[in-house]
């Protein structure tokens, strides 16, 4: 390929597509017209050789041509942008501060290992964490001051570019001397067991419960709690249920004595995305954070095994 001919704005263009899987969400977020962006998405299909996109039912699926070029791509990026940035950051000497947004389950998933790593390397910068509640907390005022977000959300929002982190889906965690215990893989002891439902602030129930409410099928609830957490602290203390992220249970499995059982039906797989302001797209202590953020996502990425 003749490189002179390549238009590197095309990969702006396909960084924005593969990241939304929508002509429409990756116009938005470079600031194309639809049509603009459909063009460019033609003559990168020419380009690739490869459709990228597909419609498959009401939706854009990404091709595995597509989803092999994602991350590869992300880090190309960020490397020319590094090349055009001014402002210096000095890990080791910086007493920056930084202001995240997350869920509750996912700070014990990322922040252990984080810490690790800002200890090591700028023992000067202060992590500030926030509870993520949804895009529709995001304020224009908070969304200045913000530095990162992570968010189980496959909406990218106005101002914010999104980067895929982890997969993870749910599981069963009981107590390990639990009385039914691994019994609970049966659709009828699971049925029957007491269960602690995790229902955050502005829902109406535990999205667990609305999703088997589609499967025709309800459980016990005997208690509601605001947090993943204090619903793992329950089980560990109590022969009560938790239907919960399946890497939470892992990481609190040895701390609180807990034990996994794959539950009887199915939930699926759920994504938990990094978002950071456009703004700071090419500010170095951004990019120095999110790349740690997204080292540890990888790690956390591995292939889901469903429990013994």
């Amino acid at each position: 390929m003749n490189l002179a001919s390549l238009d590197l704005n095309l990969l702006v263009a396909l960084d924005a597509l593969l990241s939304e899987a929508s002509v429409g969400r990756a116009a938005m977020r470079i600031g194309l017209s639809q049509p603009a962006t459909s063009h460019a998405l033609r003559r990168l299909r020419d380009l690739i050789g490869d459709p990228l996109l597909v419609r498959v039912g009401a939706r854009m699926e990404l091709t595995p041509r597509a989803e092999a070029l994602r991350q590869p791509l992300a880090e190309a990026l960020d490397q020319v942008r590094g090349l055009f940035v001014t402002d210096s950051f000095d890990a080791a000497t910086s007493s920056r501060r930084f202001l995240l947004m997350m869920p509750d389950h996912v700070v014990d998933l990322v922040l252990p290992a984080l810490s690790e790593r800002i200890a090591r390397e700028a023992p000067g910068v202060r992590l500030d964490i926030a509870p993520w509640r949804g895009p529709a907390t995001m304020t224009a005022e908070l969304a200045r001051a913000i530095d990162l977000v992570i968010g189980c959300t496959g909406e990218a929002f106005a101002g914010f570019h999104r980067q895929r982190l982890f997969a993870d889906t749910e599981a069963l965690a009981v107590r390990r001397d639990h009385p039914v215990g691994a019994g609970l893989t049966r659709l009828e002891a699971f049925l029957a067991a007491r269960h602690v439902a995790v229902v955050g602030r502005g829902q109406r129930e535990d999205p667990i419960d609305g999703w088997l409410g589609q499967e025709g099928l309800a459980r016990p609830i005997a208690m509601v709690v605001p947090s993943y957490l204090q619903a793992l602290h329950l089980a560990a203390r109590t022969d009560l249920v938790s239907f919960v992220p399946r890497r939470l249970i892992e990481v609190m499995a040895g701390p609180l004595g807990l034990a996994i059982v794959p539950p009887p039906v199915d939930p699926g797989t759920y994504e938990e995305f990094l978002f950071h302001p456009t703004r700071a797209q090419v500010d170095q202590g951004s990019v120095w954070l999110r790349k740690h953020v997204l080292d540890i996502g990888r790690g956390l990425d591995r292939p889901l095994v469903r429990a013994a």
